[in-house]
């Protein structure tokens, strides 16, 4: 439900950026100066590729998780300390009113853990070695009911949807950006030149390191 309300509202935020685009006449003003480009369709195209991405990242989050960081899942406790934790994210779960997610453990010195997945009945928790080695049980149960809440919340979906926002319009305003360098500065006169993907390039890597460093507080993850 909250994926589809997110997506309803995204829908309308496109269709009111399309709009005062038209009532600002940028279409034409774009024309003028020799740059051809029909907006409305771009969007569109952008807003497909943006939302595809995230969706597609969302849906593989838990295995792209264990791959990149080596977490093992907790199958079957190997020891007391495994045994706990199991009923310390059972009992918080429970509490949350959420399915028991998949709980698990990666190698890793620093003092991390992170909650990941598309649904809060199907999400996985995992924290690092160190982070079991350093805190007491209280502090750990802490982290856990951090992690957990994130799931509780859905903030793994908000999050995404909210990168597919940004997705959309960073290739948006990039694709106008280079196709009016590529116009107006290298005077191509017909397709593309290499002025536009130059700038189209170095636009969406300098407006994407812009928005992930604008969003770098709201992540999934804890670190101590």
């Amino acid at each position: 439900m909250r994926i589809v309300l997110f997506l309803a509202t995204n829908l309308a935020v496109l269709v009111l950026v399309s709009l005062v685009f038209n009532l600002l006449g940028l279409e034409g003003i774009l024309a003028q100066n020799g740059v051809d480009l029909n907006l409305g369709p771009l969007l569109i195209m952008c807003a497909l590729f943006g939302f595809g991405g995230s969706l597609i990242s969302l849906f593989l989050s838990k295995w792209m998780a264990k791959r990149s960081t080596g977490t093992q899942i907790i199958e079957q406790p190997a020891n007391r300390e495994e045994q706990w934790l199991l009923d310390t994210v059972k009992e918080l779960a429970t509490e949350a009113g959420i399915d028991m997610p998949e709980v698990g453990i990666f190698p890793s010195e620093s003092s991390n853990a992170f909650a990941t997945g598309w649904n809060r009945n199907k999400a996985l928790v995992a924290v690092s070695a160190g982070l079991l080695r350093r805190f007491r049980p209280e502090e750990v149960r802490a982290v856990m009911a951090h992690e957990i809440g994130h799931v509780a919340n859905g903030d793994m979906v908000t999050l995404t949807l909210i990168q597919g926002v940004i997705n959309t319009f960073v290739m948006f305003l990039a694709r106008i950006i280079g196709h009016t360098v590529d116009r107006v500065v290298f005077k191509t006169e017909r397709g593309y030149g290499i002025g536009y993907y130059v700038v189209t390039i170095v636009t969406e890597l300098v407006l994407g390191l812009l928005a992930s460093w604008s969003t770098s507080c709201s992540t999934t993850t804890t670190t101590t």
